[in-house]
């Protein structure tokens, strides 16, 4: 049975850059059905040797670059950019992610990637955008969490900050940047012009503060709150006998489920307890009262319980046992991929489309696979070209 189109079918990007966020974004556009050409330099991008390695390539890699035609050039030389300029003309979307300035130093800015192909949207991810006092300052999702907001509410308070063992400005930046050239497409199907896509990381990261930065404004300052969450009770992780439980029970009726679960009714008509502003004020005495609960059970018992009581609930899982989860293995959501012999798992992309499933054609291949079919094809080059291009040094490819 034949997959229906994609939504993304027949549109072609080009993926310049290297890394995390840019290249977060072009998945998320392949996954869909775009058609994402990836330019890596001769020697590779740097997620190919980052962590963990099999074969002498990150398993990273297979997932960053899943579904994706590869193309080895070196945007660092004439002929490398002279390449790039004969497949523009066949783009919709140029995703780059260079510091701000690079792009018009090659001669690829936006107003010249314009003239080459007309409507093109040129999506520019950037520490802090291409405008304003800081556009030139390098930027990492590292410190984009760190300025944006994130890593000063992340923690306990009077303590050290915490980092998640993760790049989420990258990927929450790359979310943006999906987001926006999807947007910037629609608007261009309804009769408006290509435009330029400005995602920045630390705009991104301020995006994600909730309601911290209003409250900040009118004199309330957000604090961090460890596994709790500032203004809301109960809600955090408990001890269990094996392990942590995360459960959130802040409504008047998710909290009477709860006390009904733990065998202490009394506790939802207790005064101290009595509607999420009493419990706030009096959170430790109520979360002493659950850690005694949980405590004297296994995570799977307590999760089990609340379940049955309608209560939300979970365990805290690790990579590895994410990898059993009964729950993605009934949606199919982690996608098994044989590279080399090797088994590896990758993660899900994107949302779910109930009439079409993720596109799952290659995970991140070798280094240049497509580099003769993606010249001749949409380069237009002949096979000689293309030979005597490959066969120069790598500086001046």
């Amino acid at each position: 049975m034949s997959c229906p189109p994609r939504p993304l079918s027949g549109i072609r990007v080009l993926e310049l850059g290297q890394l995390v966020a840019g290249p977060f974004a072009g998945s998320l556009l392949a996954s869909f059905g775009a058609e994402v050409i990836k330019v890596e330099a001769p020697d590779g991008d740097p997620i190919r040797q980052w962590r963990t390695m099999v074969d002498g390539t990150s398993v990273w890699w297979r997932t960053l670059a899943r579904n994706k035609r590869l193309v080895s050039l070196d945007l660092r030389s004439a002929a490398g950019r002279a390449a790039v300029r004969r497949i523009i003309p066949k783009m919709d979307v140029v995703i780059e992610n260079f510091r701000p300035g690079r792009m018009e130093q090659w001669n690829l800015s936006p107003a010249e990637l314009e003239a080459l192909a007309p409507g093109v949207i040129v999506c520019r991810v950037s520490g802090y955008g291409q405008t304003g006092p800081d556009r030139d300052l390098p930027g990492y999702a590292s410190v984009a969490e760190a300025r944006g907001g994130l890593r000063y509410l992340t923690g306990v308070q009077g303590g050290p900050t915490v980092r998640s063992n993760l790049s989420l400005g990258d990927s929450i930046a790359g979310l943006h940047a999906a987001l926006g050239v999807v947007v910037a497409l629609l608007h261009r199907l309804r009769g408006g012009d290509g435009q330029v896509v400005d995602v920045s990381l630390l705009e991104a990261m301020v995006s994600m503060m909730e309601g911290a930065v209003t409250e900040a404004s009118v004199g309330v300052h957000r604090e961090p709150s460890g596994s709790t969450i500032t203004g809301v009770a109960p809600s955090g992780s408990f001890p269990c006998l094996d392990g942590e439980v995360v459960l959130g029970a802040n409504g008047e009726t998710l909290f009477g489920r709860l006390c009904t679960a733990m065998g202490r009714p009394d506790l939802a008509s207790d005064p101290r307890f009595c509607g999420n502003e009493a419990r706030v004020a009096n959170r430790e005495a109520l979360r002493s009262s659950i850690a005694t609960w949980t405590s004297a059970q296994t995570v799977a018992e307590v999760v089990r319980k609340l379940a049955e009581a309608r209560v939300p609930a979970g365990p805290i899982q690790s990579p590895a046992q994410l990898l059993t989860d009964p729950q993605l293995q009934a949606r199919e959501a982690l996608w098994e991929v044989w590279v080399q012999g090797k088994r590896m798992v990758l993660p899900p992309v994107g949302p779910r489309l109930a009439t079409v499933p993720p596109r799952r054609d290659h995970p991140g291949r070798a280094h240049g696979a497509d580099t003769r079919a993606v010249l001749m094809e949409l380069a237009g080059m002949s096979e000689a070209e293309v030979e005597q291009l490959l066969a120069a040094p790598a500086e001046s490819r």
